[in-house]
């Protein structure tokens, strides 16, 4: 491993040397997402394993190349997961690129995002430094914040080679409850259930049913089912799965056909509003995916996402040049490109792939 890391730093420092770019790769799963870049590629997937992993502590360290099937499987076989349910979008998906992209499943309102359970990171800088942020307990935050800054920055702040992340028992017990409802009671009923101590721990409206997972001990379901209502569906893992990884049917027009996909992260609170084309909402309802059709327009759906507390990313799509990110304030893209200056001066690392001057 040692061979491989010093390898990495080889690569990167002759890149930084005629500044040429970079395109940091794990399994690919995630290429759609973001920009497009162009340039070398540095593989990462030698650099693999886990490194620590002791149950009692909550914590695992492994390398950035680790695939991260392999490490869920290491967490299950101890009666353990990662709280957010990353989601994989392939079979190749390694822990590094999760991380990169930052993206969490199904669970996150209720257990917490990707970068809450980032404990500490190992990067290579763009001069092919060797840094380290944080650590591999949960009571040492030094640099934490670091740590969360380089989840979610796609590779353009540095190359992940080593993370640590809090995991936490298995439920013991899990269930989805299916109410037939319209969206907009969908979304008063799930923020209704957020103000109750109930055992929810994922959401999912479409086409007039409203999926409901409880996860937790027997008797705290029991109690939630009785209040909730609604019919078992089942299996409900294959279609939670399908949620997170996009295999449901819903998102077949834009990974089959092309159609312009987007990810609105918005106040859960936020009124259903038609913007021309099918939409699912998860999270109760602070996060809506839309299947743009004919009528979608780019600078509607960006106004509404942000005069209601978010965002809105390009999150699939053949064309973007539109911008695959929201749009940044002048202030905080400012801040972007200091960072980005800082830890990538030459410019090299996933060039563009989060906004063109980054």
């Amino acid at each position: 491993m040692e061979a491989a890391l010093a390898d990495l730093q080889a690569q990167i420092r002759a890149a930084t040397a005629v500044r040429s770019p970079l395109v940091i790769r794990g399994g690919g799963t995630k290429d759609f997402y973001g920009q497009a870049v162009a340039g070398t590629v540095l593989d990462v997937t030698p650099y693999a394993g886990i490194v620590d992993y002791d149950p009692t502590e909550l914590v695992i360290t492994a390398r950035a190349g680790t695939p991260l099937a392999d490490m869920e499987q290491a967490l299950r076989t101890s009666g353990q997961m990662l709280p957010c349910e990353p989601p994989h979008f392939g079979a190749r998906a390694t822990l590094g690129g999760a991380v990169a992209a930052g993206l969490s499943g199904p669970r996150r309102p209720y257990a917490g995002a990707l970068r809450d359970i980032v404990l500490g990171v190992r990067v290579l800088d763009g001069r092919g430094e060797d840094l380290a942020f944080g650590g591999r307990v949960m009571k040492n935050v030094a640099g934490f914040d670091l740590a969360r800054v380089m989840t979610g920055a796609l590779g353009t702040l540095g190359v992940l080679t080593e993370i640590s992340l809090k995991c936490v028992p298995l439920p013991k017990v899990e269930t989805t409850r299916v109410l037939e409802c319209s969206v907009d009671e969908a979304i008063r009923l799930t923020n209704e259930w957020a103000g109750k101590p109930l055992p929810v721990s994922a959401t999912c409206h479409h086409a007039g049913r409203l999926s409901v997972r409880l996860s937790g001990a027997a008797p705290a379901i029991e109690a939630a089912v009785r209040q909730i209502g609604g019919a078992e569906l089942n299996p409900g893992d294959a279609f939670w799965a399908g949620i997170r990884e996009q295999t449901h049917a819903y998102f077949a027009a834009a990974r089959a056909d092309g159609a312009p996909l987007w990810r609105l992260s918005v106040k859960p609170t936020a009124p259903y509003r038609d913007l021309g084309g099918e939409q699912m909402v998860e999270w109760s309802g602070a996060l809506r995916w839309l299947v743009a059709g004919e009528r979608t327009e780019t600078a509607k759906v960006r106004d509404w996402a942000r005069d209601h507390g978010g965002h809105a990313t390009l999150f699939r799509a053949a064309d973007k040049s539109a911008g695959a990110f929201h749009p940044l304030p002048d202030t905080l893209h400012a801040l972007h490109r200091r960072l980005k200056a800082t830890f990538d001066p030459a410019g090299i690392l996933n060039r563009g792939r989060l906004y063109p001057d980054f």
